[in-house]
Parts: C-alpha cells; structure tokens; sequence
C-alpha cells in the first residue's frame, strides 16, 4: 500500500545503507569541487561551505551526509542540505452545490494553487480532492450529422427539445440547450461539384429529390434555456448530400470547441457535447486529397451567417488538435453512434480524454436516453489529467476513492454519486537542473471540469552561500574567488587558499601529500604539488582521493562488470 510515509521509510533505509560500512558512501564517491556539484550527485548528499572545516588533511571532504559533516565539526547554519517541498498558496474548501446565488464560486477541486520547490532526484507530495457538486449547470450542443443517411433521425429529433429538458432537469435546474449541425467540405471528391449539384445535391436521386446544398458547419442555435426554440430550429432544418461515406464531423465539432461567444458556453457550467452521425469521420491529411494542404490553425471561423468559411480552405483536424481543444475549453464529447461504428468511436475515445460513445438508434428514437446515460456515465467518474508538463518532471498519481484503498498508479475514480469526495496522492521528482533563472508551471484538473490546480515549480539547484561569493578574496590570496568554503583559484594558482603556483614543491609541502608515517607521496600515484596530489592519468580508469589512493578499476570485475555490479566505487 503507498503511502507518503512508506516512501519516505524507503528513502530513510537506502540512505542508511549509502552510510554503512558496507555500502558506497556516494557523496564521496568522487573529485567534486563545489557547492553545485555535489547537490546534483544525490538528493542524501550535503556541503559544508564553513570556512576552516576541514583544516585537517583527512577531513577534506565538504561534500557528505549531513550527520557526517555535522560529527566532524560543520555548525548547522553553515552545512547546504535543500529539500524538495510543496507548499499551498490557495486553498478555498469545497463547494456542495452548484445552482443558486453563489454559482459563480463553486469549488470542485482543492487547493487550488501550490507551489512546488525541486531539489533534483528528491521527491515531494501534495495531496488534492475532488468533488462533482449538487445541481451543477449544464450546457449542452447538440451536434447533428444532416448527410442523407440522417433523414430519418431529423424526423424523430422535431420535440426532442422539450423531452430532453425534462430529462435533463431532474438532474439540474439550470440545463440550456443548443444546436448545430454538419455534412462535409463543399468540394471535390468530399461532395457533388457539378453546376446541376450546386443548389439542389440531391438533383436527380428518386428517394429525396430535394435537399439544401452542402455545407461543412453550421451553428444554428446558441445555448439558451428556451427549448421551443430548440425545437422551432430543428422543424426548420433539412438534410443535404455529400459524394464519399466519411463525414467532415471533426471540422464541426472543433469549431463547436473553440467557438465559445458564438456557441454561448458559459465558464460556469458543465459542457456536454453531443456528436450524433451514422458514418465515420474524415481525418487529417484526407484534405490533401481536394487539395488542401494548410493544416488546420485550431481557430474559430464562424462567418456572419455562423457557417464555417474555412471549410474548404484548410485540412480537416487530427485527433491530437481536438483533445487538446476540448480539454482547453472543458468539454466533454458524447459520440452517438450507430451499433455498427461503435468500435471505430471508441477506438478514438482512447486517444481523447473523458469523451465516451453510445448507441444510437437507427432512427435517433432512444437519443435522450442515451444523453441521460452518458451524463450519468461522465458524473459517476473523476479523472485528472495534467496540461504543459515539464518534460524535466516525473508525476506519480495515487488515487483513494470511495472505498478508502489506495491505488498507486491510478489517476482515476469511478462509480462514484454526485456530491462524494476522492482525493489524490501525487508525487513529484525534478529529473535535471534546467538553465538558471527557469521556472516552471502546470495544472492539474478533471477532465470536463473548468476547476483546476495551478502548480508552479522552482528549482532548487543553486547553493545559497554562492550568493556570497567573494571575488579577489583575502582569503584566496586575493588571486581567487572565494566560495562556499573554498578557494577557486586563477590560472596558475593552487592551493587551499591560492597560495601557490604550478610547480612549485619543497619538503615543507611533502608531508601534507602522505597518508601517514612511511607511506608515500601521493600513494605513489600522482605529483606533491603545493601541499596538494595531483593525481596521474591511468589508462585502466580514475584515480582519484586526497592522496591519490583511490581508483574505480582494481576491484575485480565479473563478465566486465566491476564488484559483479554490486558496487560503483571502491568503498
């Protein structure tokens, strides 16, 4: 079962095991000579940047764990240790109903605003819930294929209006309602194209000698509560033709997404968007066969009779574009479809989030109740998704739903009834540094809600005490900068405080290069050189150590592999 605590036990025992005799100690694994450097080795490591720690040969090092470096004589204010935190920066409580005076401030998700502060390789969590209210608005657009094939549903949709309210109101008192509908591109070979087409496409077939021409979208009713209107629109309507079997449906349903003034979608209401069709639809890259090579822009274009005039300007959507457009402006897609294309539509519902597909009637005759299932359907579930994540982040989700269990992995609740509460485990890792001065955000939302969790994240990559860096030090000579503790010498200059030159060397500095009485300079690997080793180049690997009696090659190794993989380091 994952808990936050869980994991941070996992943490506590492998950074017990890094601090025992047996394991690597990998703060000191290596040569690291800053601040910076050591944080990015591992999230356990620390740097004391106290000035005359370490005065003594064998205490060198100033990058450890934290215990270390406090036992050998680092004071806690002067040690770099940042961890990765999650704070909270709006947190209103949740809302229980929907409809009413206070609509406009209904609360679906809490907090609402965190900030996160990432120290690469160390996890954080926050904790988020979620909450679908009472009585919530409902707008929704009525999205109707009128090819030929659709003659028949049209007949059955003339009071669906009226049927539909009632519905839709034992559910909410605040539903509207609109319309609008679709065909195919006016042009070569999606339609008819010849002059005898051009008013009348359905010139000449016996069945239904008269339709209107071919059209690719065209909004006819805005939301609205009055649903005799809906109804006087829909008695108005007829069906039109188109030459090949797929539909231009994606070009409407996208403008249905972004026209927002023109549609009417309200910013505090649940969007439904109802795609009803017999056929399936066109999809990108099929324009190039009318010739239309301009990918669409994913913008509105309504013109003043509230028809789509780009129609045969511009390809028809990808998938990708309408996911990302139907998230952007909180809508949830209902595919009504006949019992035929049910597998095609729901293929598409995998690479959409939060649409679903239903069965529709050869004739339209069950389409409220499938509209009242969905809504049902669409309700009974929470299911988060995340916007512009940062590639250089790693999100792990763990949802707790109605049943009290954990759920590591999932970002989803399901058979839920309106008005319950699920909550959200997430936690967070930075993976790099990216350059200075970046900073990130995202959010988290449910899919269909226009509730969201704004994160913004910042990175903890730079050590506070090179804020103090002192250029030209006394402490270095006044030939070096001063930072963190050490000296960063100029050119030409060595030395615990720059004191020397390259190549200097005397019996002075001899003494400060042996491990102890009778052993070698350097351990016979590398150069006295200003009371410091410079340790030899080694074909075989890296020597490295205060002395030089460290090197990553005289373990044994097993099928090339050195210490059989168990070990990185010589401990």
């Amino acid at each position: 079962m994952w808990s936050p605590g869980r994991a941070a036990l996992c943490w506590m025992l492998l950074e017990t095991f890094l601090r025992s005799a047996g394991g690597l100690n990998i703060c000191m694994s290596g040569s690291t000579t800053s601040c910076e450097e050591c944080l990015l080795i591992h999230p356990s490591c620390a740097w004391c940047a106290q000035e005359d720690f370490g005065k003594h040969r064998s205490l060198t090092s100033r990058c450890d764990f934290k215990e270390n470096l406090q036992k050998r004589g680092c004071e806690p204010r002067f040690i770099e240790y940042p961890r990765s935190t999650a704070s909270v920066l709006k947190n209103l409580p949740l809302s229980t109903k929907g409809s009413g005076p206070a609509q406009y401030d209904v609360v679906q998700i809490m907090p609402q605003k965190i900030s996160l502060s990432l120290r690469p390789g160390d996890q954080t969590w926050f904790s988020l819930q979620v909450r679908e209210v009472e009585d919530y608005p409902v707008d929704l657009y009525y999205l109707m294929d009128l090819s030929l094939s659709m003659k028949d549903d049209l007949d059955t949709m003339l009071n669906l209006g009226t049927k539909l309210a009632e519905e839709m109101g034992k559910l909410t008192s605040n539903f509207r309602l609109g319309f609008g509908s679709f065909v195919d591109k006016n042009m070569s070979p999606f339609s008819y194209t010849a002059p005898k087409y051009l008013e009348n496409p359905c010139n000449g077939y016996k069945l239904f000698p008269n339709c209107v021409p071919t059209f690719g979208f065209r909004h006819i009713l805005s939301l609205t509560d009055k649903v005799d209107r809906f109804n006087e629109e829909v008695q108005k309507q007829m069906v039109s033709r188109n030459r090949d079997a797929p539909e231009g449906g994606f070009d409407a349903i996208l403008q249905a997404a972004v026209c927002k003034e023109e549609i009417g979608w309200r910013k505090e209401a649940y969007h439904l968007l109802v795609f009803a069709t017999d056929d399936v639809p066109h999809l990108a890259l099929d324009g190039r066969l009318g010739g239309l090579v301009q990918p669409h822009d994913g913008r509105c274009h309504l013109n003043d009779q509230n028809e789509y005039s780009a129609s045969t300007k511009m390809d028809y959507p990808s998938l990708a574009l309408l996911g990302e457009k139907l998230a952007e402006n909180n809508i949830v897609l209902i595919f009504a479809v006949t019992k035929r294309l049910y597998v095609i539509y729901k293929n598409f519902t995998a690479l959409l989030p939060g649409t679903t597909v239903e069965i529709l009637d050869q004739d339209s005759k069950n389409v409220i109740q499938l509209i009242i299932t969905a809504y049902n359907n669409i309700r009974s579930k929470v299911e988060l998704t995340v916007s512009d994540h940062p590639e250089d982040i790693s999100l792990s989700f763990t949802a707790t739903c109605q049943d009290g269990k954990p759920l590591p992995g999932f970002r989803k609740c399901e058979d839920l009834k309106i008005g319950d509460t699920v909550s959200f485990h997430v936690s967070a890792e930075a993976r790099s540094c990216p350059p200075r001065g970046t900073d990130q955000t995202f959010t988290i939302k449910p899919v269909g809600f226009k509730d969201r969790l704004e994160v913004a994240v910042d990175y903890q990559c730079d050590c506070v005490c090179s804020q103090m860096a002192q250029i030209n030090s006394s402490i270095c000579s006044s030939i070096g900068t001063y930072n963190c503790g050490t000296c960063h010498c100029e050119p030409g200059y060595l030395g615990a405080h720059c004191e020397c030159q390259e190549g200097e060397a005397s019996s002075m500095y001899l003494s400060a290069c042996r491990e102890g009485e009778g052993k070698q300079i350097c351990s016979g690997r590398g150069e006295c050189s200003c009371n410091q080793c410079l340790c030899y180049e080694s074909e075989f690997g890296k020597i490295y150590g205060s002395f030089c009696e460290c090197d990553d090659f005289s373990c044994a190794r097993h099928k090339g592999i050195l210490c059989s993989g168990r070990n990185i380091f010589p401990s």
